[in-house]
């Protein structure tokens, strides 16, 4: 199975997301600076629906 976590993260990073903090387990929660919404980015995606779900929060395209 593929793993979407890494991508997802990149693809924030590239819109000026930053990484905020750890969360429970292996969650990672991301903030926008500028807007300061927050997502939750799961370390291990093997779903490209949850991937593109992430994005949708954050107010990107879906890209999977």
């Amino acid at each position: 199975m593929k793993d979407y976590s890494k991508a997802t993260r990149k693809i924030l990073t590239k819109h000026g997301w930053i990484f905020h903090r750890h969360a429970k387990g292996d969650h990672e929660i991301w903030k926008h600076p500028a807007t300061g919404k927050t997502v939750t980015v799961d370390g291990s995606m093997k779903s490209r629906h949850t991937a593109n779900a992430v994005l949708r929060q954050a107010g990107l395209p879906k890209a999977f």
